[in-house]
């Protein structure tokens, strides 16, 4: 499991086009990619399972605690991507709820684009 940041402090200033807005770059795939929005209400969880391809988890709002195959968890807020490699066993949960996007593919390099969470 690996933690990135793509809040604003993350992203570059745009400003072609006469355009006035920060850009945080996340991915990009040229192989099939299936992306969701995930709903946590309080006390929500997406359980415990392998993932099918590598995934690629965006805490849009709230809070929550991931975690990889060992049963340490680890909190995660708005900005943070959190990635899994396929095969590989995680959880998520929250106490007061979270909503996040979720990017499927088998072509996932968030190291490309994102720095990691200090």
């Amino acid at each position: 499991m690996e933690i990135y940041k793509f809040g604003i402090d993350s992203g570059k200033k745009i400003t072609k086009f006469n355009s006035d807005f920060v850009m945080s770059r996340v991915i990009q795939t040229e192989k099939a990619t299936h992306v969701g929005c995930m709903y946590l209400q309080e006390n929500g969880i997406i359980g415990f399972h392998q993932a099918v391809v590598p995934q690629l988890l965006l805490i849009l709002n709230g809070e929550g605690d991931v975690r990889g195959e060992k049963e340490k968890y680890i909190k995660v807020q708005a900005g943070d991507a959190v990635f899994w490699e396929k095969d590989e066993w995680h959880e998520t949960k929250t106490y007061t709820g979270l909503t996040a996007i979720v990017i499927e593919s088998e072509e996932l390099d968030p190291s490309s684009f994102m720095p990691f969470k200090k």
